[in-house]
């Protein structure tokens, strides 16, 4: 079996991947094109010319665009439809989407039918595709207070049936100016029994992995790669074995490592960390979560063992039932006996 084949055999799950920033070439175009008018280009090669990132604030720019083109509940529908339909032959079989309630607030969606978009999809996707789909509730770092109470209402007034996490994403330097604010919305969200799943540790520094793990009693955390440089936040996350949603390519895209082969994924393993692989937005930084993979095999330089290793980690740190765990862990298990 060749390393792509065994990619592509391995079960596996997607941890950190966002709704709007799932969305194909083709989707976004359809998107565009159905709500003309917007910075967001109609044309396929200027829309890949407007992907190509500066550094992070400039992704976040372009991602607020494509993100004002999602306007009804028909087009939350679309993005998740068109999640699983590319998942599904990369061998994924379950994923935990990060959705912004705020940024459907904003646009006038109420909260039922954003609901309900949702609900629908994640039973199609299932139906059509055989790709699971659970949802995460993520407030916007830098909006503040409104988003915060924004994102936490929906959460418990009108959550679609797989909502299991409660996050948050953005420009990590503009958290600390809303601290109280997000303290609270998190702890809220968890004494209703979501789990706390934020970012930290991708733009900024350990002081906001330590915060997601004090303040907001972090269960997962997305990115965490500047974890390296406090020695006594590595030695805790060794010792908690807290997972953290490790997605290279991102990395790379938004320019928070000049090179992948910069990348702290392989010194986080030899520290002994929890490490997933994921995309987190894939088309726009032109990747999957199977190239994740290759890219973990090819520059890394990690065995079929190890990508193995991986794909496990995912499916137990996720927040699926405990028996379609053991199932999905004796498939790679089986994999890895067969595939090597």
């Amino acid at each position: 079996m060749t390393i792509d084949a065994f990619i592509a055999a391995l079960p596996k799950v997607e941890l950190h991947v966002h709704l709007v920033g799932s969305a194909s070439v083709g989707t976004v175009l359809e998107l565009s094109r159905r709500h003309p008018g917007s910075e967001v280009p109609t044309d396929e090669e200027e829309l890949r010319r407007f992907y190509t990132f500066r550094d992070f604030p400039h992704f976040a720019q372009v991602y607020g665009a494509v993100n004002a083109l999602v306007r009804e509940p028909e087009d939350v529908a679309t993005l998740v439809l068109g999640l699983a339909r590319d998942l599904a032959p990369q061998g994924a079989r379950y994923a935990e989407l990060q959705v912004t309630p705020y940024a459907h607030h904003v646009v006038g969606m109420p909260m039922r039918e954003v609901t309900e978009a949702l609900d629908v999809a994640a039973r199609r996707s299932l139906d059509e595709h055989g790709v699971e789909m659970a949802y995460i509730f993520d407030i916007p770092g830098e909006y503040g207070e409104e988003a915060a109470q924004v994102t936490l209402e929906h959460a418990l007034r009108e959550p679609p049936a797989a909502l299991v996490g409660f996050g948050i994403g953005g420009i990590e330097q503009d958290r600390v100016k809303y601290r109280d604010a997000y303290r609270s919305a998190f702890s809220a969200a968890r004494a209703a029994g979501l789990h706390s799943v934020p970012h930290g540790g991708e733009m900024s520094g350990p002081e906001t992995i330590w915060e997601v793990i004090e303040g907001y009693g972090a269960e997962r955390i997305g990115h965490g790669i500047t974890c390296l440089s406090d020695p006594r936040l590595v030695a805790h996350l060794r010792d908690t074995q807290l997972p953290l949603d490790v997605c290279p390519t991102s990395n790379l895209r938004t320019g928070q490592i000049a090179r992948m082969e910069d990348h702290p994924l392989p010194r986080m393993l030899q520290e002994g960390l929890y490490v997933t692989l994921n995309s987190d937005d894939p088309p726009m930084f032109a990747t999957t979560l199977a190239e994740e993979y290759r890219v973990a095999a090819e520059v890394f330089g990690l065995a079929r063992a190890d990508l193995a290793r991986l794909a496990a980690n995912g499916v137990r740190a996720s927040y699926l039932p405990e028996p379609r765990k053991q199932s999905l862990l004796a498939e790679i298990d089986a994999l890895l006996a067969t595939g090597t």
